[in-house]
């Protein structure tokens, strides 16, 4: 960019006139303007508005820490509002099965170190248990594999449908009583119109087992507590591996 001099020089040539310069109030105009008491009708139709460098230079060195500003506030508000996936696990009463399943899942998260990328808990189709903690025979056997269970009892509701990502169901009646519970709250709430596609079998995930159901172990035995850990544990492992794989993004922040 020529000078002022330089510029003031070419202007006074070609008007054969001296000029001097007048600052105007804005800080990133000068103006040049050609006076002379001789000259009076010059004094509009000469005028020439010439940009500083100096003062160019200031207003872009301002839009560059705008520009940076705003990147970088677009950027905190990405990491700040990626929530995490959040994930029910129901049976029928929340003491055996459900709380099994979120402890596994939870331990497996844990294990991956994934924790703060989920929301787990666990929900009964029914509110008989409500605020107790899980049978007593499925704690000792979860915390005879290292797993610990130390959710309460609680019914599913309708929010359930809003807050989790997936809702598993141990078997089919659970299915069919959490979907009768959605068909019914539909009427009474606003929920999502495709919250009846998060409602899945854990048993669909199963890698290793046949079974198409998590069998309820309360009037059983034993064994029949770690079936229920054996199905659990496989369901969980490939339910975690369908999630990342789904949802890449979110796990390679």
């Amino acid at each position: 960019m020529a000078s002022l001099n330089t510029c003031t020089t070419r202007l006074s040539t070609l008007t054969n006139l001296p000029t001097c310069h007048y600052a105007l109030t804005s800080p990133f105009l000068t103006l040049v303007t050609p006076t002379h008491q001789h000259y009076p009708s010059l004094q509009t139709s000469k005028s020439a508005l010439i940009l500083s460098h100096n003062n160019i230079s200031s207003f872009g060195s301002l839009v560059k820490a705008s520009m940076a500003a705003s990147t970088e506030s677009t950027e905190t508000t990405t990491t700040t509002t990626t929530k995490p996936l959040s994930v029910l696990f129901v049976c029928l009463g929340n003491i055996c099965r459900s709380p099994a399943a979120e402890g596994v899942f939870r331990d497996i998260v844990t294990k991956r170190g994934l924790d703060s990328n989920f929301n787990i808990d666990s929900a009964g189709t029914i509110g008989y248990h409500e605020g107790n903690l899980a049978d007593p025979r499925m704690r000792a056997a979860s915390k005879r594999r290292g797993i610990e269970i130390t959710s309460l009892s609680r019914p599913i509701r309708a929010s359930d449908f809003k807050d989790f990502d997936l809702i598993l169901a141990m078997d089919k009646q659970n299915r069919d009583d959490i979907m009768d519970a959605f068909n019914r709250w539909k009427f009474r709430e606003t929920l999502p119109e495709d919250a009846h596609k998060k409602v899945k079998l854990m048993c669909s995930y199963c890698k290793k087992h046949d079974e198409t159901e998590v069998p309820d172990p309360y009037y059983g035995g034993p064994q029949g507590f770690e079936k229920v850990l054996d199905l659990l544990e496989d369901a969980c492992e490939s339910l975690l591996d369908s999630i990342v794989a789904e949802n890449g993004s979110i796990f390679n922040t």
